[in-house]
């Protein structure tokens, strides 16, 4: 069985009550992942991306943040 060590990266607090986690997963092999988990109530869907998609996604989360006003609050 493969060992992994998680580092835990951040956690957001998302709407209607939902959870975010991002952790670098480190495995044995030297491979590193980003570990995204999404918790909505008692259901969890979790993404491992490699580096080139975290960027990826990153880069079209923050086109689609900036192109919308800053929440009032």
């Amino acid at each position: 069985m493969s060992e992994s060590v998680k580092t835990r990266l951040a956690e957001i607090d998302a709407p209607y009550g939902r959870r975010l986690w991002l952790d670098n997963v480190a495995y044995e092999s030297g491979m590193e992942l980003l570990r995204l988990t999404i918790r909505e109530g008692a259901r969890y869907t979790i993404l491992e991306l490699d580096a080139a998609t975290a960027r990826s996604f990153a880069q079209a989360m923050s086109d689609w943040a900036r192109a919308r006003p800053p929440a009032a609050g």
